[in-house]
């Protein structure tokens, strides 16, 4: 049985039990969760392994890389220098990128990059991965891309090409890189764990993620098995032509290793936070209210950013998703806590939100990689804050 660490506040012991039962029932290697409500953390967990190879634990300070949990990060940063009045998110993007307004892409506004409605989900030629993680290679090529829709007709994840197109209008604002920005104005005032773009003598905190296999491969079996609800998902992964195939081939080779030093030390801003549960919890209860006198998003700009942008069928994950600017909001199928809710998931299951009329604020991070409708890790994890604060 895996030892669980740290601490709840009386009320939330549902949530140490759901922690438990993802070691003893669903798949987690290591872990850890956080949860702040009304700007005080009321659960601080962790357990398991950070590393299987090497039997190394799961400590308080572990940290792990949360894939496009990250967009969260990212988002609040494009956010407080609106609020600074340093970036107007309806003002075309080539006001501050100017060499982006090509092909079609001139009056394409900053808040449909941040909303997902700007059609560059995908590149025409990939850029080898060595450049793409130098940053500029890639940024020239999107600013040379052609949109795969009409702008602002559609939306659909941009879910590795969106950290270079946010990212860049962060840097050419502030004159400093994404990663940067986020660590002198967000993660150094509040005191977060969290990084885009892992600075190397932090690089032994970091866990090894582990790759699930689904129990069955829906790309492979006979076409009588998939159920009729997956089907056109089905058919889209299948065809290596589609958005859904071509929104993750923008670098050569496709496949990127998460777990490389160098990958981990570039500045993917869409992709590759690393970060513990408990910096996750603490920026997003930063943008509800106040975190030991610190506030970082008005009600004002907080209310602009979770406003709903862009929902319904999207054209790459062949589903249907709904985003305000930069975040995603609460539907149906996202594991959030109510209406209001709004943050970021993971590839895997990592999940960053915040809660503004239930002041809850949650970070769960993990080094299994499992995903998909299958994974309740979270979801479970959730679904005990609920009825916590019920």
């Amino acid at each position: 049985m895996t030892t669980i660490n740290g601490e709840v506040a009386t009320g939330f012991e549902p949530v140490r039990e759901a922690f438990a039962a993802n070691f003893e029932r669903h798949g987690d290697i290591g872990a850890a969760v956080c949860v702040y409500q009304d700007g005080r953390p009321v659960v601080d967990l962790w357990g398991g392994v950070a590393d299987p190879d090497t039997g190394r634990p799961w400590t308080r300070d572990t940290l792990q890389l949360v894939y496009s949990a990250t967009k969260g990060a990212t988002a609040t940063a494009v956010h407080l220098l609106a609020q600074r009045g340093e970036l107007d998110l309806n003002a075309p993007v080539a006001e501050y990128w100017p060499e982006f307004a090509t092909n079609g892409k001139a009056d394409i506004p900053v808040r449909w990059l941040l909303s997902h409605q700007a059609g560059l989900v995908t590149l025409d030629q990939p850029v080898p991965l060595a450049e793409a993680l130098a940053w500029q290679p890639m940024v020239a090529a999107l600013a040379a891309q052609s949109p795969q829709w009409i702008p602002g007709t559609a939306h659909g994840y941009h879910g590795r090409t969106w950290g270079w197109l946010v990212g860049e209008v962060i840097r050419r604002v502030s004159g400093r890189t994404p990663g940067r920005f986020f660590a002198d104005e967000i993660a150094g005032p509040l005191g977060l764990d969290f990084f885009i773009g892992l600075p190397k003598t932090e690089r032994d905190r970091v866990s090894r993620m582990v790759y699930g296999q689904p129990d069955v491969d829906l790309t492979t079996a006979p076409p009588e098995s998939i159920p009729d609800e997956l089907r056109e998902l089905v058919a889209a992964w299948r065809d290596p032509n589609s958005l859904t195939n071509r929104a993750y081939t923008v670098t050569d080779p496709a496949q990127i290793d998460f777990n490389a030093p160098e990958v981990q030390a570039a500045e993917l801003p869409a992709s590759n936070g690393v970060g513990t549960a408990r910096g996750l919890a603490r920026m997003y209860a930063s943008l509800i209210g106040e975190v030991d006198g610190l506030r970082l998003l008005t009600s004002e700009t907080l209310a602009s950013a979770t406003e709903e942008q862009a929902s319904g069928p999207d054209q790459v994950i062949v589903d249907s998703s709904r985003f305000g600017s930069g975040y995603m909001l609460s539907t149906d199928s996202n594991p959030m806590t109510g209406p209001s809710a709004f943050g970021h998931t993971g590839r895997g299951g990592s999940l960053g939100f915040a809660d503004p009329e239930q002041g809850i604020a949650f970070g769960y991070v993990m080094n299994h990689i499992i995903g998909g409708p299958d994974d309740v890790r979270a979801p479970s994890l959730v679904e005990a804050v609920r009825r916590s604060v019920a």
